[in-house]
C-alpha cells in the first residue's frame, strides 16, 4: 500500500482502530468533527470514543457524501476537523475538502474504508488527506486488517506507540478462525445457504444488528460519553461486528492477509465491471451514473465497494432479496444524526437530503452485478423519486 499510494503507511488490525489513532494523534479533546450522516454506526462511536463531538454536515443527494457548499460558515470555523466517509467509494470532494481546511488550519482525516482503488481525477483517495485510514477487509476476500497512511512519515512512531499501547494480545485460535472465515462465506455462497445460515443467526441472536443500526443504549452511552478519550468506556459499540478490532494479528493471519491481498487487482477489476454493469441500470444513483459514465468515455470505472441503487420501498425489497437468499448490508439508515439525537451529535441544518439517500439506498455488492440484475428485474421495484428539495446549498444558512 505504500507503493500504491506514495504515503508511508502503519498497520493495525482494522479501520475503525486507524481512525481512533488518527483522531487522537491530530484532534485535541473536547473539539468536535464534521462528517456525513450517512455514515457506519461504528464511525460515531469511534468519534465519541475519541473525546470529540460529532457534527453531521449536510449531504449531496448523489452521493450521500459531504456536500461542502451546504456547510455553514459558522460550522467552518467550529469543528477541529473533517472527517471523510467516501460512502461505498464514491469519493467525497476530497481536493475542495483539503482546500477548504487548509484554509481553516484544521486536519482533513480520510474514511476509505470502501475506497481502495478509488481516484479523484489522477490522484488516489488516501492521499488527500493528513491521513486516511483503509480497511482490507472490505477487498479481495480479506477479513480484517488496515492501515493508516500518512502524510508526514514524521507521525509513524507515535502512532505506532498509541497503537501498541491500545493493542489486545493476539490468540493463535482467534487467528484461525479469521483465516478460516472466507473459505466459509465462499462455501456458503456457493452451496446456497445464505438464508438458512442468516436465519439461523438471527434465531439464535447471533445478529448484532436487528434492524439497519445497532442499539443506541442512550443509558450507557450517556455514562461513557465525555470529554477524555476512552476507547474502553466504548467498546461494546465499536466491536459490533468485529470484536477483534484491536486484537494483534499473528504471523498465521498475517500471511493469510498477505495472500488475499495479492489478489486485490484482480477483485478490483471485478468491481469496476460490476459498476459498469449496475451503473447503466435505471435505478444507479446519480451519482454512480455520471461517474460511469465519465468512466467509460475514460477508461476508468471506479471500482466501488458497493453499488447504491436508488428504489421505492427499500425495505420490502430488502425482505423479498433475503427471501431469494441474498442478504443486503451497509445500510446506513436513519441518517446518524436521527439515530443518536442532539444530545450525542450536533445535527445537520439541512438534513432531508441524507434521510432521502438512507431511505432508499440499496447497496449492491459490484462482485454479484449480473444475479442481481437478473433479481431485479424479476422483482422489477420501481426507481426512487427524484430528491424533491433544492439543491442543498440553497437551503442551508449561510452564516
Amino acid at each position: 500500500m505504500r507503493e500504491r499510494l506514495g504515503r508511508e503507511c502503519v498497520y493495525v488490525p482494522s479501520c475503525r482502530l486507524a481512525v481512533y489513532l488518527a483522531l487522537r494523534r491530530w484532534c485535541a479533546p473536547g473539539g468536535s468533527v464534521l462528517m456525513s450522516p450517512v455514515n457506519d454506526d461504528v464511525m460515531l462511536f469511534v468519534v465519541l470514543a475519541a473525546g470529540l463531538r460529532p457534527v453531521m454536515a449536510p449531504v449531496c443527494p448523489r452521493d450521500g457524501n459531504i456536500d461542502i457548499c451546504a456547510v455553514p460558515e459558522s460550522t467552518w470555523r467550529s469543528v477541529g476537523a473533517v472527517l471523510t466517509t467516501n460512502v461505498y467509494g464514491m469519493p467525497d470532494d476530497a481536493d475542495e475538502l483539503r482546500t477548504r481546511c487548509d484554509r481553516m488550519g484544521i486536519p482533513l482525516l480520510e474514511d476509505a474504508a470502501h475506497a481502495i482503488g478509488t481516484t479523484v481525477g489522477d490522484r488516489p483517495i488516501g492521499t488527500f488527506g493528513t491521513a486516511a485510514a483503509f480497511s482490507l477487509g472490505k477487498h479481495a476476500g480479506a477479513t480484517g486488517g488496515g492501515f493508516l497512511a500518512l502524510e508526514d512519515p514524521a507521525d509513524r512512531k507515535a502512532l505506532e506507540h498509541l497503537r501498541d499501547e491500545l493493542l489486545a494480545p493476539r490468540q493463535l485460535h482467534r487467528d484461525l478462525a479469521s483465516a478460516l472465515r472466507p473459505v466459509a462465506r465462499a462455501t456458503v455462497q456457493r452451496l446456497h445457504l445464505v438464508r438458512p445460515v442468516w436465519r439461523t443467526m438471527r434465531t439464535l441472536g447471533l445478529l448484532e444488528r436487528e434492524r439497519f443500526r445497532m442499539e443506541l443504549q442512550e443509558r450507557c452511552l450517556r455514562d461513557g460519553t465525555g470529554r477524555s478519550p476512552n476507547l474502553g468506556a466504548f467498546d461494546r459499540w465499536v466491536r459490533v461486528d468485529l470484536h477483534g478490532y484491536r486484537r494483534a494479528h499473528g504471523r498465521v493471519l498475517q500471511r493469510t492477509l498477505r495472500r488475499r491481498m495479492s489478489g486485490l487487482d484482480a477483485d478490483l477489476s471485478r468491481r469496476r465491471e460490476g459498476t459498469r454493469l449496475l451503473g447503466g441500470t435505471i435505478w444507479a444513483a446519480a451519482g454512480v451514473r455520471d461517474t460511469v459514465t465519465e468512466g467509460v468515455q475514460d477508461r476508468h470505472v471506479p471500482p466501488l465497494f458497493r453499488v447504491p441503487l436508488m428504489v421505492r420501498d427499500r425495505d420490502k425489497l430488502v425482505a423479498r432479496l433475503e427471501r431469494c437468499g441474498v442478504v443486503i448490508g451497509y445500510l446506513y439508515d436513519p441518517p446518524l444524526d436521527d439515530f443518536a439525537g442532539p444530545e450525542f451529535v450536533e445535527p445537520s441544518p439541512a438534513p432531508e437530503a441524507a434521510r432521502w439517500f438512507a431511505a432508499h439506498a440499496l447497496p449492491v455488492d459490484p462482485l454479484l452485478a449480473r444475479r442481481m440484475m437478473r433479481l431485479l428485474q424479476r422483482e422489477a421495484p420501481q426507481p426512487a423519486d427524484p430528491f424533491p428539495g433544492p439543491a442543498l446549498h440553497d437551503q442551508a444558512p449561510r452564516e
